[in-house]
């Protein structure tokens, strides 16, 4: 985590190495929508959300498992911003799901389960997002 004042360097030489061993894993994460998960979304270009520490690691919601291998999840911040790409979650911590992240993953990325969201919150993710997807 970097002071505000130190500027943010992106390491991806590191996260590499990472991804190498994350790639190698066996482990296979069974997973269900509306779990919130931590996740090595690694070291990213330009505005695309990064995970943090050494890891690489953020909490995301999983909005749809497709198979074994591949699941759609959406990255998670304790920023809080007052616009429609960002939904307020009651969950097992303070945060907001950010709707412009969505992305797919390989399972082999989850890392340790936190716990999930109520239906109401998840109803309420899929309509703003929804909403964000029409012209």
């Amino acid at each position: 985590m970097c002071d505000v004042n130190e500027e943010y360097i992106k390491e991806f030489d590191l996260w590499n190495e990472n991804k190498k061993r994350i790639e190698k894993s066996n482990i296979q994460r069974l997973c269900r929508e509306r779990e919130i998960w931590w996740c090595a979304l690694g070291v990213n270009i330009g505005s695309e959300q990064d995970g943090k520490n050494e890891l690489f690691e953020r909490p995301v919601l999983v909005l749809k498992r497709y198979s074994m291998d591949l699941t759609l999840v959406l990255p998670i911040t304790s920023t809080e911003k007052d616009n429609i790409y960002y939904v307020k979650i009651n969950s097992v911590m303070a945060s907001s799901v950010i709707l412009s992240q969505i992305r797919a993953i390989d399972s082999k990325r989850l890392l340790r389960k936190v716990g999930m969201i109520s239906i109401k919150d998840y109803l309420l993710v899929l309509f703003n997002l929804f909403k964000t997807l029409l012209p």
